[in-house]
């Protein structure tokens, strides 16, 4: 199995699929796993691209066991680093007569193809190079005349058994004579990727259903090789909600942008999972594991799947609410230092009192980075409390706010100096309100407004106990001030 990017860009979600179910494949068949880097384009390939998908990749859990970084025996990994390798082979297909050289000019060419347009034909090569006498070919490139070098498609047609998709005729009338070579001895991608795989020995390719087109031009290079095309699988489309290809007007399709999003790893490799496969028709939640033990190629649907992105942050809060506060705590710790409300030392220094505030927030968050905003209140200076336009409505629509709140100030102070439990101080409010005959409303809403500044969150009474009598007590004054 092998995965072979371009370094041109972010790895995106249909790479990212792609990547993990060759990778799935590869572990539940015991095979090797192989990372090719496609760097022929110089203009556009970069350094921090490539590092981009080593680096997304890891982060998905997709380990290599040969290619850059990790080498192996079946290197070069850089396909830049194989171009003799491949003006060998196309020179050998020269001597064989499989393919040609095309000395037509790019204006001849483009002139051509407007004509096809025009009269609504495929635009192809109309074959004026293909019958050249080899001999004045020849002479013609050693005298210095630019060409490419066409790939000669013969008659007939073209059968591939795909491991998705089942029978594929092709006919050869329908493909063209494609080059293979462009003038100055680049190579294209359709004939490189056969010189790789086959030097490399991949026996399964599974890629995105929009490479189906280019397979037969690869699967009759193989047998111009004389060698075994690997077998074939490709992909259903990930399509938005509206049954259209999946792109940027749907959303971010570039990975990256979930990881720094604070989207779940484990969740980001399951909703991925589920895009075209499904463990058992009935389980949405599984493991990687799980995916590793039982995905099958032939399982993955011809269909085209809808990405969810709302699903996907469904998803992502379920695997958030399950975690640890361990790992909660070492997935938060980022985004509640980036937000400003507290070091990488305060929190390092206390660990129990930061995994009891994210425990707090937990339930309420689907994402990481969701958390400042959900517990920030508990790290702000209790004289910066922000009281949201809501939560100080909900406070001023009852007339009795500031006799109450300092009722239930006299009340809660000496409970929370002797450390009283959460549920000890929830037991105390309920029978504060029980005895005033108020509605918890009348309580609950201007002690929020003050604890914290906002209309919803957190239980009031764990928020009080996290805060300490010190803070909890100056916050109630505060808002017995502020809510006049």
């Amino acid at each position: 199995m092998r995965i072979a990017p371009s370094p041109t860009g972010t790895i995106h979600l249909g790479l990212a699929r792609t990547s993990l179910f060759n990778w799935a494949y590869a572990r539940h068949h015991g095979g090797t796993f192989v990372l090719r880097i496609e760097d022929t384009d110089k203009e556009r390939s970069r350094a921090d691209s490539e590092a981009a998908i080593f680096s997304g990749l890891r982060w998905l859990g997709i380990d290599w066991d040969e290619g850059p970084e990790v080498g192996g025996d079946l290197g070069p990994y850089h396909q830049s680093e194989r171009i003799d390798r491949h003006l060998l082979v196309a020179d050998q297909l020269l001597q064989a007569g499989r393919s040609y050289r095309c000395f037509c000019s790019r204006e001849r060419l483009d002139a051509m193809r407007t004509e096809q347009e025009a009269r609504k034909e495929t635009p192809r090569y109309d074959g004026t190079c293909r019958e050249l006498d080899p001999a004045e070919s020849l002479r013609r490139a050693e005298a210095g005349e630019s060409f490419t070098v066409r790939f000669r498609i013969p008659e007939g047609s073209t059968v591939v058994e795909d491991l998705v998709r089942g029978t594929v005729t092709f006919d050869n009338s329908e493909v063209d004579d494609w080059v293979m070579v462009r003038q100055g001895g680049n190579p294209t991608y359709n004939f490189v990727v056969v010189c790789d795989d086959a030097d490399m020995q991949i026996t399964h390719v599974f890629r995105g259903e929009e490479h189906l087109v280019n397979t037969p031009k690869q699967v009759l290079l193989y047998e111009a090789l004389g060698l075994k095309a690997p077998h074939f699988g490709h992909l259903p489309l990930m399509l938005g909600k509206d049954g259209k290809k999946l792109s940027k007007r749907h959303g971010s399709v570039a990975l990256s942008q979930y990881r720094e999003e604070g989207y779940s790893r484990d969740a980001t490799v399951n909703f991925l999972a589920r895009q075209g496969w499904a463990l058992d028709g009935e389980t949405e939640i599984f493991s990687v594991q799980q995916l590793v033990d039982a995905f099958e190629i032939g399982d993955v649907s011809k269909a085209g799947s809808i990405f969810d992105f709302d699903k996907f942050a469904w998803m992502s809060g379920e695997y958030v609410h399950r975690e640890s506060p361990a790992e909660l705590a070492e997935h938060c710790t980022e985004f509640m230092v980036e937000a400003g409300l507290v070091t990488r030392e305060e929190l390092s220094a206390d660990p129990a009192r930061f995994e009891a505030a994210l425990l707090l927030g937990q339930e309420r968050v689907r994402l990481y980075s969701e958390m400042p905003a959900t517990i920030g209140f508990l790290y702000m200076a209790d004289d910066a409390i922000e009281y949201e336009e809501k939560a100080e409505k909900n406070a001023r629509k009852h007339d009795d706010r500031l006799e109450v709140l300092g009722a239930y100030l006299e009340l809660v102070t000496p409970r929370l100096q002797a450390g009283d439990s959460a549920e000890e101080l929830r037991e105390a409010g309920k029978a504060f309100v029980k005895e005033r005959e108020l509605k918890f409303p009348q309580l609950f809403q201007p002690l929020r407004c003050a604890l914290t500044g906002k209309a919803g969150g957190p239980d009031l009474f764990d928020i009080m106990v996290w805060l300490g009598p010190q803070s909890a007590v100056a916050r109630i004054e505060q808002g017995l001030r502020r809510l006049i």
